[in-house]
């Protein structure tokens, strides 16, 4: 079936809306870790940029400085400052590899969707939940550089240590709660449905 709908009833529309829910919420994450990111390493280019004698009034100089550049570049380029460790860049790795998992696969789920079933469905949640976890981890990081450079002062501890838990409330409490149902359907095979169709009814035992 090369449409991605048809004219068939959804086995699990309940479970797909919130599939399709929990994506939005972990896409706006990822947007925000790249921005993030991005903000980060512009304030470290220009710093550096600055304290080299680099003239500020250079219009072109400094917009080269301020350039943005795809999100492996940019973590690439936060691994040359001390500041960031290789515990740090790791972490960051591991989100933006998240983040390209959340923006391109976080909702293919397969087609039509007529035919998607609840255990795929909750087999490809299960892969969206790490996914968020290694995002919100880096996430966490870049929040907390970002706090630094805007407030001038060390981020409060608390938030750092519960951020990943409101994270994970926040886009999978309602998934959680139980609350989405879910509707009988069929899971045997082609293979086992032609079968119960061919074998003869009532026929008694040997």
């Amino acid at each position: 079936m090369g449409w991605t709908l048809d004219n068939q009833p959804l086995k699990q529309p309940d479970l797909l809306d919130e599939l399709f829910r929990i994506t939005g919420k972990a896409l706006y994450f990822a947007s925000a870790f790249e921005a993030k990111c991005r903000f980060i390493i512009r304030v470290i280019n220009l710093t550096d940029y600055h304290e080299k004698g680099g003239d500020i009034f250079d219009t072109e100089a400094v917009t080269a400085v301020l350039k943005a550049k795809l999100l492996g570049k940019t973590i690439g380029d936060m691994s040359k400052f001390p500041d960031f460790d290789a515990t740090d860049i790791e972490v960051l790795e591991r989100a933006k590899d998240a983040r390209n998992f959340v923006a391109h696969e976080s909702a293919n789920i397969g087609w039509p969707l007529s035919i998607v079933s609840a255990r795929h469905i909750h087999e490809h949640l299960a892969r969206l939940r790490q996914e968020t976890e290694a995002l919100a981890a880096g996430d966490n990081l870049m929040s907390l550089w970002v706090f630094k450079v805007q407030e001038k002062e060390p981020a409060p501890p608390g938030i750092q240590q519960a951020y990943p838990q409101w994270v994970q409330e926040w886009i999978f409490k309602t998934l959680d709660s139980g609350a989405i149902p879910e509707y009988a359907e069929d899971e045997r095979t082609l293979a086992e449905k032609l079968h119960a169709l061919c074998s003869p009814v009532g026929r008694p035992a040997k």
